[in-house]
């Protein structure tokens, strides 16, 4: 067979019994050769797999002479027949593993130096060194797998949304800027010096302004960015399947849409059947039983308010906190009672670090009780507290005192760390549920006001408008998140569409005539001019993705990732820039201010 002018006939991991007999052409990398001095094997690698190849000095010495010079990571054209094994030869662990090729042509398309760690998911390589050369870490089974499945999540998302008669419409990169929340990126205009566009956080008005102007239904898989310290699993540039919809007056119906979508996606790609209808939960009940409005509810440990129970007990910590109108909220860690206090000790950092002062524990023992704070109790107040808390031996109990804020973020975060240490989480399932009734507003402690608590266009629950002057807080939000294994996976609301709430709602966070007019002008200056009722919501497609893979690593869902830093290791980002293209800006740079 000529290979100059011979043609792939299907890729590497495809191939299998039915294929014995054919003469075939395969291309691909080398994952790894064995030469066992007449026979030579070679494992072909590409996206979809690994192919066998055996090359044997019998079948021509020329050949395989020239496959004897073939090391890691070449780049091969290989013609010749697939046949059978042999049932002592199969290899269970690979898809082709009933099959090899017996080759009778090469050609080397592309020679490869030693590259800088092993190409294998086994290879024990630093994070940053496998940035630096992403274009080969890349070539990893475990990533291209991951980012195969990221292809078929945006495959479904389009068919999906396309039958259900939204329409994929692009929003502008270069806007305005609107600064709420994270600070945005800002790119400097040479036409217009001294002004500047924004890189979008998210298309969030340019949506609305599509609903405002007709199109009743837009999706997109777009590029969001944010220019914010990095924790771990956030990155600066990151990808949000968008959803949007006019004549959607209350939140069942975005979310039934949005529902659909996840069962096409999750049936696309891992073929399972999801409940027709998700599961429900106020953002109140969320708190109080699990102190986060993300829950992951595959496990127990909820909370338990224990403050009434705790008033008058003669312990200083908790009298303090009922008399300032804070709670007493704890958790029953139950058969968990022979935790070590190293591990009590950990466990009373996790608190910490979400702004509680302490843990208090009763550890309720085969031999007894062991709890520093026993002894400022009554016998009578010390068991109503166990039997309100569920207590009995073998369990051990952790409280936390502090204003409600605080205390959910301390358990929530505690009962998720006992769960972790403990393996009590059902790894093998999928939590999946709504949260809804949001509060509208949250108070900024340190401003000394009002915040919204998702964004200002976000509708407030119509019965409870009579709340929104004098008492504020009191009002919900028609917002609603999907939270999948403990994970917000996306959120939206439905959206204010009359110009007089609107303007409230602006008011209601501080923002003057001239804050209204300067950030939101031109979109207030739409809702003039009718405006349907409307609502949406946006998926995280790195979290889905992360979520639907297993992966605990966002870097692991993005093809060309930034570091902790917000660097790109492989192309070396952000970098300095020539002069003369920051005096076509007209900019200057002090990297001493």
């Amino acid at each position: 067979m000529n290979l100059e002018k011979a043609s792939r006939t299907k890729m590497c991991g495809t191939f299998s019994a039915a294929d014995a007999g054919k003469h075939v052409v395969v291309t691909g990398f080398v994952a790894k050769y064995r030469n066992l001095g007449t026979i030579l094997f070679i494992d072909l690698r590409d996206r979809t797999g690994i192919l066998q190849l055996n090359f044997d000095e019998t079948r021509g010495k020329e050949l395989f002479a020239a496959a004897a010079k073939i090391r890691n990571e070449y780049v091969l054209k290989v013609s010749g027949t697939i046949r059978l094994r042999g049932e002592k030869n199969v290899n269970p662990n690979m898809s082709t593993g009933e099959v090899e090729l017996a080759a009778d042509g090469l050609k080397i398309l592309s020679e490869a130096e030693t590259p800088p760690f092993q190409i294998s998911d086994k290879a024990e390589a630093g994070e940053n060194l496998r940035l630096k050369y992403r274009y080969l870490d890349l070539r990893r089974p475990s990533l291209q797998k991951i980012l195969l499945t990221r292809a078929e999540i945006v495959s479904a998302t389009y068919e999906y949304m396309t039958k259900r008669g939204f329409l994929n419409i692009e929003t502008p990169f270069l806007g305005k800027s609107t600064p709420e929340g994270a600070r945005d990126y800002l790119v400097p205009s040479r036409v217009h010096p001294g002004e500047f566009y924004a890189l979008p956080q998210s298309p969030q008005l340019y949506k609305q302004l599509l609903m405002i102007a007709g199109f009743d239904r837009y999706f997109q898989v777009v590029k969001c960015f944010r220019d914010e310290d990095l924790r771990a699993n956030r990155q600066p540039e990151f990808t949000q399947i968008d959803i949007e919809m006019s004549y959607a007056e209350k939140p069942e119906d975005v979310m039934k849409e949005a529902e659909g979508l996840i069962r096409a996606i999750f049936k696309r790609t891992l073929g399972l059947d999801l409940k027709r209808r998700f599961r429900r939960m106020k953002w109140a009940e969320a708190m109080s039983r699990f102190g986060s409005d993300k829950p992951d509810t595959r496990f127990g440990l909820e909370l338990c308010d224990v403050t009434k129970v705790v008033k008058g007990s003669g312990f200083s910590v908790f009298e303090m906190a009922t008399k300032r109108g804070c709670s007493v909220r704890g958790i029953n860690a139950k058969g968990l009672a022979g935790m070590t206090r190293k591990e009590i000790d950990a466990f009373q950092e996790v608190v910490r670090e979400y702004g509680a002062k302490g843990l208090a524990y009763i550890a309720l023992k085969e031999d007894g009780v062991s709890s520093p704070i026993k002894k400022f109790f009554s016998d009578e107040k010390f068991r109503a507290l166990v039997s309100a808390m569920g207590g009995e031996t073998g369990d051990i109990l952790f409280f936390v005192a502090d204003k409600d804020k605080t205390v959910f973020a301390a358990l929530g975060a505690l009962r998720l760390a006992i769960a972790k240490k403990y393996s009590l989480i059902d790894e093998s399932t999928f939590d999946i549920l709504w949260v809804t009734d949001f509060p509208l507003y949250e108070y900024d402690e340190e401003e000394k006001r009002l915040n919204a608590m998702h964004h200002p266009f976000t509708a407030p629950v119509p019965g409870d408008l009579k709340y929104l002057d004098k008492n504020p807080l009191k009002v919900r939000a028609m917002a609603y998140d999907l939270v999948i294994n403990g994970q917000e996976a996306g959120g939206g609301s439905i959206r204010i569409h009359t110009p007089a709430l609107q303007r409230k709602m602006f008011e209601k966070i501080s923002l003057s005539e001239e804050d209204i007019n300067e950030r939101f002008g031109f979109f207030v200056e739409a809702f003039r001019y009718g405006v349907p009722p409307h609502g949406g919501l946006a998926f995280g497609l790195d979290r889905l993705t992360m979520l639907i893979t297993g992966t605990d690593n966002i870097k692991d869902v993005i093809a060309f990732p930034k570091n902790q830093a917000a660097a790109g290791l492989m192309e070396n980002c952000p970098s300095e820039v020539e002069p003369k293209q920051l005096d076509e800006l007209k900019l200057k740079v002090d990297a001493d201010a």
